[in-house]
């Protein structure tokens, strides 16, 4: 099992997922995470400090105002909220985050299309946070054909490889 597998893995045991990022402006890829976790059976917050629903659900404009603590964070914002985000969940103690990124774990690629922060990364690692720098819970968790080709071809190419 390579290192992102059993991170991914760690992950998705968790049963409390806060999702940061969700949007009532359109669909997103954080829309459709939320929504895959949801289907999951996963107890899953929306995160977003613009809304106050999403889907039919509470959205909490940050960790902190969630009633039960997560046990993990997807984040999938800009790079400098999620070094916000982060910050969040070591004051809260929360152990496993995942940053999404379009291109694997290789954000310089698609550097406006990442939410990862090596500050953020840093900070997880010197926390003990469970950090996954990259890639998307939906080539993981029942991909679909897209997804699934996707998880294929970084993982051919080396961009599902974390330091």
């Amino acid at each position: 099992m390579t290192k992102i597998e059993s991170l991914v893995q760690d992950f998705l045991a968790q049963k409390k997922i806060a999702v940061v990022g969700v949007s009532d402006q359109r669909e997103t890829g954080c829309n459709s995470n939320y929504k895959k976790f949801k289907e999951a059976g996963y107890q899953v917050f929306a995160v977003n400090p613009r809304i106050t629903t999403y889907d039919g659900d509470p959205c909490y404009p940050d960790l902190k105002s969630i009633p039960e603590k997560p046990d993990a964070v997807f984040i999938f914002a800009n790079p400098k909220v999620t070094e916000q985000i982060v910050q969040q969940c070591v004051d809260l103690g929360i152990k496993h985050v995942w940053m999404h990124c379009m291109m694997g774990t290789k954000p310089g690629l698609v550097a406006s299309m990442t939410s990862v922060s090596p500050e953020a990364v840093r900070l997880c690692h010197e926390n003990g946070i469970a950090v996954i720098p990259g890639s998307c819970p939906n080539q993981f968790l029942k991909p679909d054909i897209g997804h699934g080709m996707m998880h294929g071809l970084w993982r051919l190419f080396g961009f599902l490889n974390v330091e």
